[in-house]
């Protein structure tokens, strides 16, 4: 189901989710999400595994903040790019 961030935060008060990203756009050097799908919480203990094993737009968040804003880094000497959260 999609839905913005800010429905996320007030459905799943205060804990980590796991996100299938759906809409976003680019500032600048971060990538600022819009919209997303939920696909399951996750504790704390399971946060970072879980991070890690995100692929594609899939991401791992916690609902305490305000916006979803993603650092993009150009690589050099690898395809593509990477993005990753302050």
């Amino acid at each position: 189901m999609e839905m913005e961030w800010q429905e996320v935060r007030s459905l799943y008060p205060n804990q980590f989710v796991k996100l299938q990203v759906l809409k976003s756009h680019l500032q600048g050097d971060q990538e600022i999400i819009e919209e997303v799908a939920v696909i399951e919480t996750v504790s704390d203990e399971d946060a970072t595994r879980e991070l890690l094993q995100s692929k594609g737009d899939q991401l791992v968040y916690h609902t305490s903040h305000k916006e979803i804003v993603l650092k993009v880094r150009g690589t050099i000497g690898l395809r593509g790019n990477f993005r990753y959260a302050d």
